[in-house]
């Protein structure tokens, strides 16, 4: 699918995720060795000095420079930390570090009071006493080092007093991970306006957490969900045991069928095991059976059937602890009745982002290069309303062609709709009920924006059940509620590819169609009586598009 679009100002990668600041004939051996082997298995990639660097009071090089490389410093206070005026100038450069460009400090406090740190109280006071007495004439120095170790910690850590040593370094590397994750940099070049998204899913996905967690992606076609979950993938999927991305699942189960999809989930995740089963049954107790302790990345791209659910996710017993299932579908109901943890809806593109992203695939740069380009780019985004796939695919389009044949691709964007974009979005209502498929074209060509009330009194004179045939069409992304509840809304490009639904019935004779919206097309049917003839009664509606004037009554039939 498209992309949803890049940051304006992405972050470089850091050569090392997590420095290790601590004394080494403190913890080396127990704590630190166990936390560092903890932080690499969940494929952090952490910097531990080696003993040898320590020959000095001053910081070697090599560790002032990994300090500058790393994402953030782990500072492991254990009760002889104070003692090495090494951890001290250590620190001091962390503490430099987190000043003047942000690194990011998490403390531990390992069998010791934070407040003797702040305070510099018992041992403390000891050591910075036999600081002073070696460093009588750099008083600067000792100084530095008091500021340092007060203000980190001050800052929130971890504290191990007396609990189990196994369960605090897990929860350490989770949170990690979790903090991670949300500050990985987003590498394409076209991912405009995607990182409040992502910061709305982390916080939803949750990482950090213990638990087995299914969440959902829902809204229309086009808005870029399938970009959204494969960023997340990339960016989380280092700290999984285990990882799978099934593309396209609608398509595929279609065509291969659920035992393939099964196959692939358990290939990708257990690459060096052979699978070897015949149907779904099998491929039920297998997936829960091998999975069920590893801790794994799953997501589900663009399911429109529980039963894509019920053979890749089933329980979440089927998975290991820590793990994650993500879901795109454009059905949030299939979501809330499987019983999915959250759902995230991601928002079209602002008008800002929104032309960035057509500007970016028009002339390959975030600004328009030409003055006389600047207010047809303006119609084109605002025809797209803010869809990333409507952006791309225009912007695509009218790359490298110039201004009359922009002018000319405008004015028959009025008359043609670009039937990639349609196409996209009538996967939706394809597979709609009939009932349901009535009830969207009706609000297509008459109703859109109208009182919720109103639309459901009239369609209810049809005999569409609308109360539920209108939250069926709420819940698969096609139609939406005002803020105030009160009124039914539609995206302007699924609008369009309704009216072009009915449109398509007969292109050159509008009385033979279902229903008809524009005045001429009216004026046209009435005045030359090309309406359909025939003994029942004609379901037809129409309506001007500018006075709307309703032409039939809106309950009833019309012959024409």
């Amino acid at each position: 699918m498209l992309s949803l679009p890049s940051t304006s100002s992405p972050i470089s990668r850091k050569k090392y995720d997590v420095f290790l600041s601590f004394r080494g004939e403190d913890t080396r051996k127990n704590f630190t060795g166990h936390l560092y082997d903890a932080l690499k298995s969940s494929g952090i990639v952490t910097f531990r000095d080696d003993p040898k660097l320590e020959a000095g009071e001053d910081i070697a090089p090599e560790l002032s420079k990994a300090i500058q490389q790393s994402w953030c410093s782990v500072i492991i206070f254990s009760k002889t930390y104070a003692f090495s005026g090494w951890c001290l100038e250590e620190l001091a450069e962390i503490v430099q570090q987190k000043n003047a460009n942000g690194h990011k400090v998490f403390p531990i406090f390992y069998h010791v009071d934070p407040s003797d740190l702040r305070n510099q109280k018992e041992k403390v006071e000891a050591a910075f006493a036999k600081h002073e007495e070696r460093y009588k004439e750099d008083k600067g120095k000792i100084q530095k080092w008091r500021n340092a170790l007060t203000e980190v910690a001050k800052i929130k850590g971890w504290h191990l007093h007396n609990g189990n040593e196994s369960e605090f370094i897990g929860d350490i590397v989770r949170k990690i991970s979790a903090k991670l994750c949300e500050t990985y940099p987003i590498v394409h070049d076209e991912l405009v306006g995607i990182s409040l998204p992502l910061k709305e899913l982390y916080s939803k996905i949750n990482i950090g957490e213990d638990d087995v967690r299914i969440i959902g992606i829902c809204e229309m076609g086009g808005i870029g969900k399938t970009t959204l979950a494969r960023v997340v993938y990339t960016q989380m999927s280092p700290h999984f045991e285990g990882k799978s991305f099934l593309a396209d699942i609608r398509e595929v189960s279609n065509k291969c069928g659920l035992v393939s999809l099964q196959k692939q989930l358990l290939s990708q995740i257990l690459p060096n095991e052979c699978f070897n089963f015949f149907n779904v049954h099998e491929g039920n107790a297998i997936i829960s059976r091998r999975l069920c302790s590893e801790k794994v990345l799953v997501v589900l791209d663009d399911i429109d059937n529980v039963q894509h659910l019920k053979c890749l996710v089933g329980r979440r017993d089927w998975f290991g602890l820590g793990s994650r299932i993500i879901v795109t579908t454009r059905d949030e109901h299939l979501l809330r009745s499987y019983g999915v943890d959250d759902v995230y809806n991601p928002k079209t593109l602002n008008p800002d982002n929104a032309l960035r992203l057509f500007n970016l695939k028009a002339f390959h740069s975030d600004t328009v290069p030409k003055d006389d380009f600047i207010e047809l780019s303006g119609h084109v985004v605002c025809y797209a309303g803010g869809l990333p796939l409507a952006l791309e695919v225009l912007g695509s389009f009218l790359c490298d062609r110039d201004i009359v044949q922009w002018r000319s691709a405008i004015e028959r964007l009025k008359e043609d709709s670009n039937k990639e974009i349609l196409n996209t979005l009538r996967i939706s209502f394809d597979g709609l009920e009939e009932k349901e498929k009535n009830i969207f074209l009706d609000i297509a060509c008459f109703f859109s924006g109208e009182k919720r009330d109103f639309i459901t009194k009239v369609l209810d004179g049809c005999e569409f059940f609308p109360d539920i045939g209108i939250d069926v069409l709420i819940k698969k992304s096609l139609i939406k509620v005002s803020d105030d509840n009160k009124r039914l809304q539609m995206h302007a490009l699924l609008q369009e590819m309704g009216r072009k639904i009915v449109e398509e019935k007969c292109v050159d004779e509008p009385g033979k169609r279902c229903r008809l919206w524009k005045e001429r097309d009216v004026h046209h049917v009435l005045t030359k009586n090309t309406g359909i003839k025939q003994d029942a009664q004609f379901e037809c509606q129409c309506l001007l598009e500018d006075e709307k004037i309703e032409i039939a009554e809106s309950a009833l039939p019309l012959k024409l």
